[in-house]
Parts: structure tokens; sequence; C-alpha cells
């Protein structure tokens, strides 16, 4: 007779069901008393000495051998926070355990690695409880008894996240750790394939709809496990596995949605911690996935990041060739493309193409191979010039996730064809599961098919599984589990696979995928544009700095293969390379957004002050040589010679020292150290000597009091402040405008402090509330300091809060329309945020953002949501507001966050946030921003140009005045019949003698731009990003060369001198 029961209860039976495997209930008597059958933590089998190293070094396996160490056991303690601690490890395994694995589990809450008494890593470990936890390292496969081991173990006091609380709090510098266990355990492997069995099938019927029969399916055979179950009995969980094929045997059907697993490991170059942790996390999370990869030979893992490869070729070279040796047997996969997974926001266009020219030559030359797949899963937003730049590299697929967290707007597509501003486009697949640190459970499946945008025209999509961003990668459980969803009715079909097989299957595959046209803005982390403004000047200013010493570096090497009079010259590419790849690894996404602790950015200082020093010293090598300045030092009689490394003429008063021997300067400084000069059209690409004497023609700039307002004025424009630095009036002296800019009864140049209080990243984010809570900073007092002929300034010094200062030279010359505002502010504040702004006569619905070779454009107002949470945005050097017939830029040398909503232009110049930094931005901040009426709209206007200008200022050297009289040289390249093209980078090939020119249309529009050059050239070629000849140039001496250019495209160009 059948004996009635009950109807299972859902909820009850569920929780039930998570008591069976909890470790916090029950699991004395659940199914964690069976996972291992025998234990072993006495001293007999287990002997620990332990050496401290002093000053919080991170010292090498040679090193670590020949310290002094001391005995140490389980519950010592060890510290303070980044500190290391070397342990010599002597383990010997019962005599009782036959034919049986054994593991060594230790855990001491931090992170360390295994390294065999040779020196070579072999694994690394990660203590806590959490989901990256790796505790366990395997001994030996089948033991005998008795067998003696002895390693070395190194321990990091730090966690995976660093050593903060609450994940992105600053550091913690008085950590401890306690080593919680030190043991010797017998896995029981039937308990283990059990407890892998059950988390699928509780997964599944709590995922799965609640209504369907796959899911009571489930629960009904999860509750029957449990019932079967007897605590210290192995035939309970043998029948508990056999039940469990119940469920687990149950094939899908042909249409089912097929997922590509990828093994993944996002290590941040530096966040929570600083650069040289990432060297050890590197070495700690790749050797694990070696490992892995011996236990299951379909595993497939893939990392980005180039600059990583390389930490470890140096640092860990056995374990790069262990690396090398998976990669030639397909399973240790490089790719990416880029020297680090840089943010795509802030850093130049010429910035991304060394990105991928160093990322993609290493990845040649070290693995044979170049990436086809740009993977950036964890980056800020996306310009809109990358589809361009990245199929310019040789690379034809994209990968990211981030989008994901908007907090507006919920991203429309998943897998789409990206389409760049000059048409440029990439197939693009963001992983429905919406993450990159996937754990391989029931529910990233579910969701990998219910979140996928894009199901009828794409049946398949990219699982990227593994702990992340502090490293760590996959875990054996993960792959067990994906092994067992592989093909289970209710869920997609799982199976391993590398990122390019699943894009040339998507490729190939999928029908009339949609597009995206534009930037991939990120509707959060707007804070990112602006923290750190010391890291984002360095930033500019060191891209600007390397790139005037590649063009000087490159004449000179031009002079020393054409000339014949003994003239030589080595280009430094070396140094320039050390160079570039410190810049570029600062451009990492947590880096430069300025989203680390503060340890990461006195690592950064440093090597952004190496760029300085060494490009600086490169630079006057350079010029040395050019200008044969050492040659004059002696020389009573002095002049000037300025150069213009820019590809267009220019007319600018500079401001120069007074030195002995100089003659009269038309006007001093009022300190009379330094004097104003005029340099009169120098050629573009050439220099000139300076002549000192001002033009008889030459309408004088003027400052002046009117009525209490205190006035600059040229011949183009007047402009008018009140007695607090604020411009009430912006005139257009043109007869046929005589415009007044500024509306009647507002001003510019007005500072404003909002409350700068984000829902959780401090660091990362402004959200679109802190407008609602905003004053106008503290009002200043104004002087005139100087009144031309050349130069007239008004100083400005303001204390814009209890705790802040300001000071500030407002600035217009006799020869430009731009008036400058020369800035320094001592910053002392707790999460406010410093703007300027500037309210201007002109309406337009949209404003116009430089980006990465090109421009954007935004809507200024908020009709729908996805216009509104572009409330903060990034731009370059400017932003420009236009009408029909009129328009005003807002210039700057090294900010990256503007706001444009109405008629009102918005520059954000500081922030302070006190995570994960507690001193982010105080302290002393120089920068500058200027403003530039033009009278015409922005596609007309000369705006480009001039901010290139104002962030590249000519060079003046003193040398002899014979020399400077008799100096007038023409450029080797010009650039003509095309303003709309800028000629952008000039430096010497990678792997030849011939020169490399980089240009782009900047306007978006057609051009054909004619290139001559001085020089008798045999041939030019048009070439990829990386160098690659693609066609050949059309090239006569006399008429030069034609390049056609299409709207906002980059063309690299690649010149052969004749012999």
């Amino acid at each position: 007779m059948t004996l009635p029961h009950t109807r299972l209860v859902r909820g009850i039976t569920v929780d039930r069901c998570e008591k069976f495997i909890s470790r916090n209930y029950y699991s004395d008597v659940n199914l964690r008393s069976q996972l291992y059958k025998d234990r072993e933590d006495s001293k007999d089998y287990i002997k620990l000495h332990v050496y401290s190293v002093p000053h919080l070094k991170r010292i090498t396996f040679k090193e670590a051998v020949k310290g002094e160490y001391k005995k140490a056991e389980r519950g010592d303690h060890f510290g303070p926070s980044w500190s290391t601690h070397w342990f010599h490890i002597s383990v010997k395994i019962p005599e009782y355990w036959k034919n049986e694995e054994v593991q060594f589990l230790w855990d001491a809450d931090n992170e360390g690695m295994i390294w065999t008494v040779e020196g070579v890593p072999l694994q690394g470990l990660t203590g806590g409880y959490g989901d990256d936890r790796r505790a366990e390292y395997v001994l030996t496969r089948n033991c005998k008894g008795g067998e003696k081991f002895e390693f070395y173990l190194e321990m990091a006091c730090n966690g995976m996240f660093g050593n903060g609380s609450n994940t992105i709090n600053p550091p913690d510098p008085n950590r401890t750790f306690r080593l919680n266990t030190v043991e010797l355990v017998v896995p029981n492997k039937d308990a283990w394939g059990l407890f892998y069995d059950f988390q699928i099938i509780l997964d599944s019927a709590k995922e799965i709809p609640n209504d369907t029969v796959r899911s009571a399916q489930a629960l009904y055979i999860a509750n029957n496990i449990v019932n079967v179950f007897k605590p210290g009995d192995n035939k309970t969980v043998i029948e508990g596995r056999k039940i469990a094929q119940e469920f687990l045997k149950n094939k899908n059907g042909s249409t089912q949605h097929k997922l590509t697993a990828v093994g993944h490991c996002h290590i941040d170059t530096a966040w929570l911690w600083p650069f040289d942790e990432t060297k050890r996390k590197v070495a700690r999370s790749w050797s694990t996935q070696v490992g892995l990869m011996d236990i299951y030979p379909d595993f497939k893992f893939v990392c980005s990041q180039a600059q990583q490869f390389e930490w470890l070729q140096e640092y860990y070279p056995q374990l790069f060739e262990k690396v090398k040796e998976k990669a030639d047997k397909g399973q240790f996969l490089p790719i990416g493309g880029t020297w680090v997974e840089m943010d795509c926001n802030l850093p130049s266009g010429e910035s991304f193409c060394r990105q991928f020219l160093y990322g993609q030559r290493y990845f040649e030359h070290n693995f044979g191979k170049r990436s086809s797949v740009f993977w950036l899963p964890d980056t800020f937003g996306y310009s809109a010039q990358l589809p361009q730049i990245i199929k310019g590299a040789g690379l034809k697929y994209f990968f990211t996730q981030k989008l994901s967290w908007n907090n507006i707007n919920k991203f429309p597509n998943t897998t789409f064809y990206w389409i760049g501003i000059d048409g440029s486009k990439v197939l693009t697949h963001m992983c429905p599961a919406e993450s990159y640190v996937s754990q391989c459970k029931v529910g990233e499946l579910i969701n990998s098919v219910r979140n996928h945008k894009d199901k009828e025209y794409s049946n398949e999509s990219l699982l990227v599984f593994g702990n992340g961003d502090g490293g760590g990668g996959p875990l054996a459980s993960m792959i067990e589990r994906l092994h067992r969803m592989k093909d289970i009715d209710g869920l997609a079909k799982v199976e391993m696979g590398s990122a390019e097989e699943f894009y040339e299957r998507l490729e190939k595959d999928s029908k009339e995928l949609v597009t995206w046209k534009g930037e991939l803005y990120f509707e959060l982390h707007r804070g990112t544009y602006t923290s750190h403004g010391r890291i984002k000047r360095y930033n500019r200013k060191s891209e600007l700095l390397l790139r005037d010493v590649e063009l000087l570096s490159t004449i000179n090497f031009i002079k020393s293969q054409t000339e014949n009079k003994g003239f030589t010259f080595d280009y430094p590419k070396k140094e320039l390379d050390k160079l570039w790849k410190y810049v570029l690894l600062n451009q990492f996404h947590d880096v430069l957004p300025g989203s680390s602790i503060e340890m990461v950015y006195d690592d950064a200082n440093k090597f952004y002050e190496e760029v300085e020093k060494t490009g600086n010293t490169l630079l006057e090598k350079a010029l040395d040589k050019l200008f044969k300045i050492s040659d004059s030092a002696e020389s009573a009689k002095k002049g000037l010679l300025a150069l213009n490394t820019l590809g267009w003429n220019r007319t600018e008063v500079v401001e120069v020292p007074v030195c002995e021997g100089m003659g009269q300067f038309p006007q001093l400084s009022k300190d009379k150290k330094s004097g104003f000069v005029l340099v009169n059209d120098v050629t573009g690409l050439g220099a000139q000597g300076v002549d000192l004497e001002i033009p008889t023609n030459l309408t004088q700039v003027t400052a002046c009091v009117i009525d209490d307002l205190f006035c600059l004025q040229n011949k183009y424009i007047s402009a008018k402040f009140d007695k607090h630095g604020r411009l009430v009036s912006l005139v257009d002296l043109d007869l046929k405008l005589n415009r007044e800019l500024i509306p009647e009864g507002q001003h510019g140049n007005k500072f404003n402090i909002y409350e700068d209080i984000p829902l959780y990243w401090d660091a990362w984010d402004v959200e679109i509330y802190h407008l609602q809570k905003g004053h106008e900073a503290g009002l200043g007092t104004v002087k005139i300091i100087e009144s031309g002929p050349l130069r007239a300034s008004l100083l400005l010094e303001s204390k814009i809060s209890k705790t802040s200062t300001l000071r500030q030279v407002i600035s217009l010359t006799a020869v430009s329309r731009r008036i400058d505002f020369d800035t320094t502010v001592d910053w002392d504040e707790n999460r406010q945020f410093l703007k300027v702004e500037f309210p201007f006569d002109i309406y337009n619905d949209y404003a116009t953002y430089e980006t990465q070779f090109g421009f954007v454009q935004r809507p200024t107002h908020y009709n729908t949501t996805w216009d509104s949470a572009k409330f903060e945005v990034c731009g370059h050097k400017f932003a420009d507001l236009s009408e029909y017939g009129y328009g005003v830029a807002l210039l700057n040398d090294c900010k990256y966050g503007y706001a444009i909503h109405g008629n009102v232009m918005r520059l954000s110049l500081l922030r302070s946030p006190k995570a994960p930094d507690a001193h982010c931005d105080i302290g002393t901040h120089k920068f500058k921003y200027a403003i530039l009426p033009h009278a015409c709209s922005f596609l007309e206007s000369n705006v480009v140009r001039e901010a290139y200008q104002f962030n590249v200022p000519l060079i003046i050297r003193t040398t002899s005045k014979e020399i400077a009289q008799a100096y007038d040289t023409k450029s080797y390249f010009t650039i003509s019949n095309a303003p709309n093209v800028i000629l952008d980078t000039v430096k010497r090939a990678e792997d030849s003698d011939e020169i490399i020119l980089r240009l782009y249309e900047a306007y978006g529009g057609h051009a054909k731009a004619t290139l001559t050059s001085t020089l008798p050239l045999e041939h030019i070629y048009e070439t990829n990003i990386l160098e690659d000849n693609t066609c050949l140039v059309n090239y006569h001496h006399q008429d030069g060369a034609i390049i056609s250019f299409k709207p906002f495209q980059v063309i690299t160009l690649k010149v052969t001198l004749s012999k």
C-alpha cells in the first residue's frame, strides 16, 4: 500500500535544498560533511617556517630563499598590509593514505602562490569564503603513503581586492591576516561530483520559471537526493549521483540557444593595488590556469593586455614558456591587440594607434599571431572613432559588456555592427549574461537567452567565465559545472571554445544584424572625465611631448640621411618605445580615469616624471642638433628662433625669458623677467628667426577700466569683466557684426561648486542630481597687470570657498580672438565639484565636442532619457557651440569633462572624491582654458587648428643673433589645398628607415589634400596603423601626391627616401 504524502511546498523545499550544501548551516551533517575522506593538520605532517620580508619589499625567489626563516604555525597573524611573507613548507603524507588524491589546503584570507624549491611558480591561492576562494593545491593524484613534499609559498598581505573595506574604500595600511587553515586532505570524489550535480539541479529549480515542468522536475529530484543522503554513508552519495542523472541526462533540442564558454581572468593592471602587485597577480592567476589546462584539455582561456605578458616574460620566464606551450596547443589564447585595456574616452587618437601598434606587434612577435578581437570588457565608454582604428590595426571584432551597467537607459543591442564616425563598422557582441566574471551557474545561462536582444538575428552568444578584476580566473568548480550543463534540457547548449571561433561563426551565420552609429556612451562613471586632474594633465602633456620629440628626431634623422655634410643623428627609438609604454600603461582604464588608490598614483606620477625628464632631454638634444644652440652659448649677441611643430603657418605672441645680449623687447612682463614677442607667419613644420620689432601696421591690444569694468580689447573683440572677474560683455568688433555674445544680465567665467555625492562609486561617478545642489563660488578681486602692446592681462584672485583659493591670469593678445584663462587652484574640499561656465547668445540643439581624430555632436537639451543621460560628457581639446554664421569654442589644455545645455557651456575643473584615494585632487592644480569666438559656423571655422595651437605652443630657443637672423627652414612635408586635413604625427617607421605620416580629416567632409616634399622621394605607400603597406600612392616630385580623404578618415603614409 502506498503511503500518503504531502505535496512539496516550493519555498520550504528550496530552503531545505539550499541548506543541504550550505557552508553556514548544518555543515557537519549536510553534503559538505562528506567532501573529504580524511584530513590531517598536525605538526608531524606539516612543518612551516617563515621569512617576513622587511620594508614592504616584493623580492624575487632567489632573494627569498636566502632569508632568515623562523617557525610558524596555524593561527599566526601576518602583516601589515602589502607586506610579503615567504614560507618554507615540508609535508609528509600519512602512511595509511593509499591510492588517493592528496591536497594541501591553505587559507590566510589573502593571496599566495606555490613555488617549487627550484623556483618555478606553480599555482595561485586565494583565501576567504567568497566565490574566488582557491585554497587547495594538489600534491599528488595517487599517493602511496609516506611521501614527502617540500615547497615554498609566497604570501601577499592583501585580499583579492586590495586592503580597503567595502571594496573601494582607501586601503587600511595596518591590516593583518590570520593563517586559518593549513592541512592535508583527501577529497571524496563522489561527494564532490554530487555537490556539482546538485548545484546545477537546485539552480535549475530556482532559475527556470516556476510554472514549467522542468523546474518542477529539478526541485523534485533535488529533494529526493536530500532524502536518500545519510551523513557518513558514502553509498548514499553514490545513490544521489544516480538520482541526479535523472535530470542531467535529458538533452536539448536542435534549436536551443548556443553558448561558447570562454575562460577569462580580467586583471586590472592597477586599481585597488599597485602595479607591482599586479605583476604577482598575473603569475598567480596564469599559473593556475596553466594547471587547469592539464586537467581539462577542452578548457580554453583568453587573456588580453600585452603589458601583462611582458611582465610575465621579464619576471617569471619559466612560467612564460609554459604559457607559450599552452598557446601553441590552442588553450591559452592571447587576445585584444592592445598594450593594456585602456580607457576609451581620454587618450588621444595617436595614443589609440600606439596601443594597438605595441600590442599587436608584441603578440605577433611572441606568439606568431595578431589578434582579430578587440577585447575590452570593463572600460567606461567607447569613442566613436574606435571602429576605424580597430579595423586599421587588423582587428575585425569587438567585445565588451560594460554598457549593461547603464543606470538610466538599457542599451538595446547584443550582437550588432558598430559604425564609427567615418563609416567603418566592426562586428560587436556584448555577452547577454551581462558579466565578464561569470561563475558558470544556471542563472547565467538563462540570462544569456533572456537578455539577448537580437535573438531573431543570431542564436549564439559568449559566456565569459572566471573570477576577475583582481585576477584569479576560472576555478575547477566552474569547469565542472560547465561540463554538466553542456547539453541539458531547459538550458542553452554550452561548449568550450575560443572567442575568435565564436565571432567567425557569428559573422557567417547571423542574419541582418542591426547597427549602432556613433559613440557607445556609458551612462555611469562620468566623474572619470575629471577625477585626478594631475594625471590627466600629465597624460595630455606627455602625449604632445612625445609627438614633438618624434617629429624633431625624425627631421634630424632625415637630415642625417639626405645631407652629405657629416650630419649624423641616431633616432632614439629605444628611448621612445620606453616612454610610450609608460604613457600607454598609465592609460589603463582605472589609472587615467582617476579611480585607483593613492599608491597607484605615486607610481604613475613617477612614470610621467620619467617621460617628462627623458622626453625633454631628447627634445633638447634634437633642438640642439637643429639649431646649434650649444655652439652659440658664448655668443655676446643673442637671437631667438621659433619652431612650429604643427603643419600650418602660425602667427602668435609668445612669452620668453629675458637674457643678457637679447636686445630690447617690445613688452616686458610685470616682474621684468620675461618679454613678449610677435612670431609672424612661421612655416608649418618649419623654423625662423624672431624679429623683436613690432610691425608698424599692428593694432595694439589694450587693457583699461571703464565704468568699473575691466576691458581687454584688440582689433577683433572687446571683452569686459566685472570687479569679480566675471565676463559681462563680449563683443565681436567686426563692423558687419558688432555682436554682443553675452546675454543681458548673465556672465561668463562664473565658477560654480556643486555637492558631489554619488550613489556608490565615489571617484567614478557624478550623478544627475548634482546639478540641483550647486552655488556660485566665492567672488574675488581683479586688477590689470599687462596693458599691451602685444598682450593685455588681468589678475583674478579669489577665495572660492573656506578652504580653497583660485588665482587666474586672463589675457588677450594683439593678434588673436582667443581669450586665455591661465589658472592656479589650491583645492581642499570634500566631495565638491568645481566647474566654470559661460552663457552665450547662441542657440543650437547640438554642440560639438572633439574626440580622437574628429568630433561628435551631442544634444543641448533633455528631451529624452537618452539626452538627459548625457548631462556630463567627454571632450578633448575643445567643445563648440555654433549657430548659422557664428559660434564660440571652449578650449582647454588638460581637461576632459564638458556639459553644454541650452546656451550655457560648462567645463569641469576639479572633483574631490574620497574613495578609493582619500586625497584625490587635494593640492595645487594648474590648468588653462580659453574661449574663441568665430564669425562662422563650426564647420567653417579654424577651431581644430586653434585648439592644437593652444595645446602645442611654439618652441622658442635662444641662439646667436647671427644664426637666428639667417635661419628660415621650410618644411620637409607640406599639406595644402585641404584646411580640414590635419597632419598629426611624423615618426620613423617601426622596422625600417622610412618615414611615417599620420593624417586625418577633422571636419566630417571629403578632401583632396596635396602632399609635397622638398626631399627626393622614392615612393609613398598608404599603410594601416601597423605600418603594413596597403597601396602605392601616385607621387610626382613637382606636383606632389593627391591624398583623397573621406569624412573623418585617418590615413597613414609610409615615405621612402631616395638613396
